[in-house]
C-alpha cells in the first residue's frame, strides 16, 4: 500500500468520524447545548495534551526540533492565535449545537455546516483573493441546494434551527481562516490544543450564565460527550494531520467533504431518520457544491494545455 492510499484512508476515517460525531451531538441535545459543548471540549483538551508530548517525541527521535515556542514573543503569538481561534470555534460549535438541539436532524445539520467549504473562498475575496467562474456556480448551485433543503413551504418556512446552523458554517469559515492565517507560524496541535481550552473556559462561563449545569446530565449523555471530545476532536484532529502529510489539498478536502455524507448515512442508521425526496434532493446538490468548490479545474486545465 503506497503512503497516498494510506494517508486517503487516515482522512476517510477521519471524515467517518466527524460525521457520526452528528449522530452523538444528537443524542446529546437532551442536555443544555453550552454544557454539551463544555464537556467534550475538556476532554479533548485532556486527549491532545498527551497528543503533543507524542508529536515532541516524535520530532525527537527524528532529530528535529519540537513546536514548543522558543521566545516570549512565539508565547504571545501562540496565545493570540488561541484566544482568538478558539472563541471563533466556540461561537460555531455552540450554533451548531444549539440548531441541533432545536432540530436533531444530523443529515441536515452535516450539510448545512459543509457550507463552510464554499464560504471560505467566498470571504477570500474580501481579502483581496481573486474569485473564479466555478466559485460563483458553486455558490450557485449550494443557493438552489439550501432551498430545498430548509425551505418546504417558501421562504417564509426557514426554521430557527437552519439559521443557527448557517450561521454555524459562516462563523466555522471565519474560524478556518483564521488557523490559516496562524497555523504556518506555529505548531498546529499546540495550536488546537489552546483553542480548544479557550472553548472550554468559554463554553463553561457560557453554561452557569445560561444554564443550570448537574453532574447527573453529565452522567446521563457521557457517551456523546467522550465519543465528541475523544474521537472528534481529540483522535480526528491527529489523523487530519497524519493524513494531510504528502497528500494534494484538494484530495484531502474532497475525501473530507463526505463527512456530511457520513452524518447523513449515521443518523439514517443509527437514529431512524429520513429525509424527503426534497430534502435529499437539497443534500445532493449542497454535497455537489462543496465537491465543485474543492476541485482544482483550473490546475487540471492548465496541465492539459
Amino acid at each position: 500500500m503506497t503512503n497516498q492510499t494510506k494517508n486517503s484512508m487516515l482522512l476517510m476515517l477521519c471524515a467517518l468520524i466527524w460525521g457520526t460525531a452528528f449522530v452523538a451531538q444528537s443524542a446529546g441535545s437532551g442536555m443544555g447545548a453550552f454544557s454539551f459543548l463544555a464537556g467534550r471540549s475538556w476532554m479533548a483538551v485532556l486527549v491532545l495534551l498527551p497528543t503533543v508530548k507524542a508529536f515532541d517525541a516524535l520530532h525527537h527521535r527524528q532529530g528535529k526540533p519540537d513546536g514548543k515556542p522558543k521566545t516570549a514573543a512565539e508565547r504571545k503569538l501562540l496565545l493570540k492565535a488561541g484566544l482568538m481561534c478558539g472563541t471563533l470555534l466556540f461561537l460555531a460549535s455552540a450554533a451548531q449545537q444549539l440548531g441541533i438541539t432545536l432540530d436533531p436532524s444530523t443529515a441536515k445539520a452535516g450539510f448545512l455546516t459543509a457550507m463552510y467549504v464554499v464560504l471560505v473562498p467566498v470571504f477570500g475575496l474580501f481579502l483581496g483573493r481573486k474569485g473564479s467562474a466555478q466559485l460563483w456556480v458553486s455558490m450557485a448551485i449550494a443557493v438552489v441546494g439550501l432551498y430545498l433543503l430548509c425551505m418546504k413551504d417558501g421562504f417564509g418556512s426557514i426554521q430557527s434551527s437552519d439559521w443557527l446552523l448557517l450561521l454555524c458554517a459562516v462563523l466555522f469559515s471565519f474560524q478556518i481562516m483564521a488557523v490559516d492565517h496562524f497555523s504556518p507560524q506555529m505548531d498546529g496541535v499546540r495550536l488546537s490544543l489552546v483553542e480548544f481550552f479557550v472553548v472550554s473556559v468559554e463554553s463553561t462561563v457560557a453554561a452557569f450564565l445560561f444554564e443550570q449545569p448537574a453532574m447527573a446530565e453529565f452522567v446521563t449523555f457521557a457517551g456523546p460527550i467522550l465519543y465528541c471530545g475523544i474521537m472528534s476532536s481529540g483522535v480526528a484532529y491527529t489523523l487530519q494531520i497524519l493524513g494531510q502529510r504528502d497528500l494534494n489539498p484538494a484530495v484531502a478536502s474532497l475525501i473530507m467533504c463526505l463527512e456530511s455524507v457520513f452524518s447523513a448515512l449515521g443518523g439514517w442508521l443509527l437514529l431512524h431518520q429520513n429525509l424527503s425526496i426534497r430534502e435529499s434532493s437539497g443534500c445532493v446538490l449542497l454535497f455537489a457544491a462543496v465537491v465543485l468548490a474543492q476541485l482544482p479545474l483550473g490546475r487540471l486545465m492548465r496541465s492539459k494545455a
